[in-house]
């Protein structure tokens, strides 16, 4: 039931204008992030902006709370380090946190859900034929249930040495075809039973064929069979909309602790930069890409730098 982990990177644009001193122009520095596909409800919008100015008048060092632990405090919780600062939008990052995080839960509830329906349809249809204790198996045994209509025995020919399956359209059978252009010379000529070669052929079967306790049939039940392959995909998008929600609520952190971390340099120091540029503010939004029916989102931090008068 895996699928390929949707991978988070983020690629660094950096844009920087050098302006005249005296007209204090500023040179804008993106920040973007590759977007994520997210199979869901789309995801509220939140900005985030260190201010130049409170209530019209320039932030200096000694104006307002600066506690130096406060990039840390909204790192651990998202507007925490903002609010102890006073600063009203410790309000958003702390919406979009419990946004991000009540869809994580909702998605890998779902997904949950999906994996026992999947699990008790393969119960009570495909494996019931063969009785026995049917204990549950590992995600691979059921997503090869996924894709082979039957298991095939484990042993053809019960009593005395083992004879793999040899219907190569089940799984077993498959399995002893691999093995077979693995280790033999001529996939379709066996060498001796006892040589070395059929021997390693036939530990290979072993280590991967289904065992009787776990054989599965669904001859007869299509009809199950297409229930069965739509919840396992069901339990697969659920399960990738949890991580991607992982990923957004890390996201969510890191910006905060960014944006507080600004905001106890400016105002405890004047300022946050380098190379003659000081760091002004930073502006966060997550936003749709492209068609909002795919789930793309992306999202864009800017930070606004003013060169430093000497």
């Amino acid at each position: 039931m895996r699928r390929g982990v949707l991978a988070m990177t983020s690629g660094l644009l950096v844009m920087l204008t050098a302006a005249d001193a005296r007209a204090q122009a500023v040179a804008p520095v993106a920040l973007n992030a590759r977007s994520v596909r997210i199979a869901s409800a789309p995801v509220n919008r939140w900005e985030s902006a260190v201010p130049s100015s409170v209530d019209g008048t320039s932030i200096s060092p000694s104006s307002g709370r600066a506690p130096w632990w406060a990039p840390v405090l909204s790192g651990l919780v998202p507007g925490a380090g903002q609010f102890a600062m006073g600063q009203q939008r410790s309000v958003g990052y702390l919406v979009a946190e419990g946004y991000l995080i009540i869809q994580q839960v909702r998605a890998r509830r779902d997904a949950n859900g999906d994996r026992d329906a999947y699990r008790a349809l393969a119960f009570q249809v495909a494996r019931k034929p063969f009785g026995g204790e049917r204990p549950r198996g590992s995600w691979d045994y059921y997503e090869s249930m996924e894709k082979y209509l039957e298991s095939g025995a484990y042993d053809r020919v019960p009593g005395g040495a083992l004879d793999p399956e040899t219907d190569e359209t089940t799984y077993n059978g498959a399995r002893w075809l691999l093995a077979r252009e693995t280790y033999w010379l001529n996939p379709a000529v066996a060498p001796a039973v006892g040589s070395q070669e059929y021997q390693r052929a036939l530990a290979f079967y072993q280590s991967r064929a289904v065992r009787p306790a776990f054989q599965w049939s669904w001859r007869d039940a299509q009809l199950e069979r297409d229930v069965y392959a739509q919840t396992i995909a069901s339990a697969n998008r659920s399960g990738q909309r949890a991580v991607n929600y992982v990923g957004l609520i890390g996201a969510n952190h890191l910006v905060s602790l960014i944006d507080a971390y600004i905001s106890v340099r400016v105002r405890r120091f004047g300022g946050a930069g380098v190379m003659g540029l000081s760091m002004e503010s930073v502006h966060t939004v997550v936003e749709a890409v492209g068609d909002p029916r795919d789930g793309r989102r992306q999202l864009r931090t800017a930070v606004r730098l003013v060169p430093v008068l000497r």
